[in-house]
């Protein structure tokens, strides 16, 4: 039997992102100090999720589990943040009793954490800029946009993955399962803004806070510019 058109779309979705999960992974370095942060930011998306939620009759749920995927991408790197996200939300899922969810929770969710750590480091180069004085509102413009970068990504990955799980694994019909999306997509904005305000706030208030305990792994200390 021939493979329809959106299975060969969502095999395609998933193989490329195998190959940039594995790409990426293969430049990152798993410190301990780097694994025990993960760790807790994973537990913090799990309770965020778990204890938190506010669940919608399309089987969404408006959380603040997000937050700390973005907030861990611009702590540390995009792969950390997106296994804490990952880890955390898809294992919420489980215990939730939601399983079907897990697998496309873990993509979703470690593509928010690659977005966010890839616009805060390559692009902003977020660590090195001055937070004080006249950098200030650069440093600031940096920080949201890194946040939500990611976060606005998945306001568009949700639904569509979603529509295939829907379609696929759970065999609904293309009537619902294009109702649910659309019904996503808005759940999903809404929990993108909220997660963005919580997640810069957090940084603001962590980052000096961890930079000057030295707990933050790899951390390049920011050069001292000449006047």
């Amino acid at each position: 039997m021939a493979v329809s058109t959106p299975v060969l779309w969502l095999l395609l979705f998933l193989v490329v992102f195998v190959v940039v999960l594995f790409s990426a992974l293969g430049r990152t370095r798993f410190t301990p100090q780097k694994v025990s942060m993960i760790g807790v930011m994973a537990a913090l998306s799990f309770v965020a999720y778990e204890f938190f939620r506010i669940p919608t009759p399309s089987g969404s749920s408006f959380h603040l589990g997000n937050t700390f995927t973005a907030l861990t991408s611009l702590l540390l790197d995009g792969v950390s943040g997106g296994l804490a996200g990952a880890i955390g939300l898809a294992l919420a899922d489980v215990v939730a009793g939601d399983p079907g969810y897990a697998l496309t929770t873990f993509i979703l969710k470690f593509i928010i954490g690659l977005v966010c750590g890839t616009v805060a480091h390559k692009v902003f180069h977020l660590h090195d800029l001055d937070g004080a004085g006249k950098g200030k509102v650069k440093y600031m413009t940096a920080v949201t946009l890194s946040s939500f970068s990611g976060l606005l990504v998945n306001v568009f990955t949700d639904p569509f993955l979603g529509y295939f799980r829907n379609r696929y694994l759970f065999g609904q019909t293309v009537e619902l399962a294009s109702v649910v999306a659309k019904v996503a997509s808005g759940v999903t904005l809404v929990n993108s803004l909220l997660s963005t305000v919580c997640a810069v706030l957090l940084y603001l208030a962590l980052y000096p806070a961890l930079k000057k305990a030295r707990l933050l792994p790899g951390l390049r200390e920011n050069r001292i510019r000449a006047h």
